[in-house]
């Protein structure tokens, strides 16, 4: 079954896969991918890559239009790697030769070397997006972090987006949902963090800034940009000044501990950095449970 459509005006300069899902319904990205390559969707006859910006009265031809359908119905067998790869496909900010940004979902693991079994780069391994290739790791999310989160698709841009997080050229910002009422709107926190490694005491500085968006007597909504990059530091620093985020079930205050929330209310927001003096800025949406915190709390934000 052959369908036809032209691109409307309201469409230009959109990404061919954000097109498809808004004339289609919600395709993971992997389908969308492989049904590129074989051939099977071309714009103005031509093959084109999912990156591709649609102008207005572009010829879209799918040559199966029952693609979506017929494909879902081939994964007969369960497979919760599966289910996990879709879950952050659908959240998928970006996708280029280079790298894939993510609107990381909270609960899995990024990359292996922890208590978890299943991690986001190993699952990642058997997606059709790194079809030829494989994924790099080039920075840390906390397991029950959510939100920006960056994949290499080769060695090289690994190594470069890795410099540049090492050189703290790549600016990242969190929004957090905290215990009580901050008392400072606005400022730098300057920590000595202590870890142990094989039984020995290391202190780590630790720089962060940070902003109140909102608050009240209950709760703040905070706003902050780490500078330093140490583990868990976010965590601890609003630990530490007695205000630890909602659903950190490691760093919590015990009077916090009777409202805890299943989930932890840190997002990465934002992450900004410059490429061949290209600049580079995504954003990744407020997952469902930390808008309506947001709203059970009375905090405001504005997106």
């Amino acid at each position: 079954m052959i369908k036809n459509f032209i691109v409307e005006s309201t469409c230009n300069d959109m990404r061919l896969d954000r097109w498809l899902r808004n004339k289609i319904g919600n395709i993971p990205q992997s389908l969308i991918e492989k049904t590129l390559r074989s051939g099977k969707i071309k714009i103005n006859k031509k093959k084109v890559k999912s990156s591709f910006k649609v102008k207005t009265n572009d010829k879209i031809d799918i040559f199966d239009f029952n693609f979506k359908e017929k494909i879902l119905q081939k994964k007969k067998h369960y497979n919760p790697s599966n289910e996990i790869i879709k879950a952050n496909e659908n959240l998928i900010i970006d996708n280029n030769n280079d790298f894939v940004v993510l609107n990381k979902a909270a609960g899995i693991s990024v990359q292996g070397g922890t208590k978890s079994k299943k991690n986001l780069v190993d699952i990642f391994s058997k997606s059709e997006i790194f079809d030829g290739t494989k994924p790099y790791s080039v920075h840390r999310l906390d397991k029950d972090t959510s939100g920006v989160f960056i994949i290499a698709k080769n060695r090289q841009s690994a190594q470069l987006l890795t410099s540049l997080f090492r050189l703290r050229k790549v600016h990242k910002t969190y929004l957090a949902i905290c215990n009580g009422e901050l008392e400072k709107n606005s400022g730098e926190w300057n920590d000595e963090l202590i870890k142990y490694d094989s039984g020995k005491k290391i202190i780590e500085k630790a720089k962060t800034i940070f902003k109140v968006i909102d608050k009240n007597s209950n709760s703040s909504l905070v706003e902050m940009k780490p500078i330093t990059g140490r583990k868990h530091q976010l965590r601890k620093q609003l630990f530490n000044i007695g205000h630890s985020i909602y659903g950190d079930k490691k760093y919590k205050l015990s009077s916090s501990a009777k409202g805890i929330n299943k989930n932890l209310m840190l997002h990465s927001y934002q992450i900004r950095f410059m490429i061949n003096d290209k600049k580079y800025t995504y954003k990744a949406l407020l997952p469902d449970y930390f808008k309506q915190l947001l709203k059970t709390k009375r905090l405001n934000f504005a997106n």
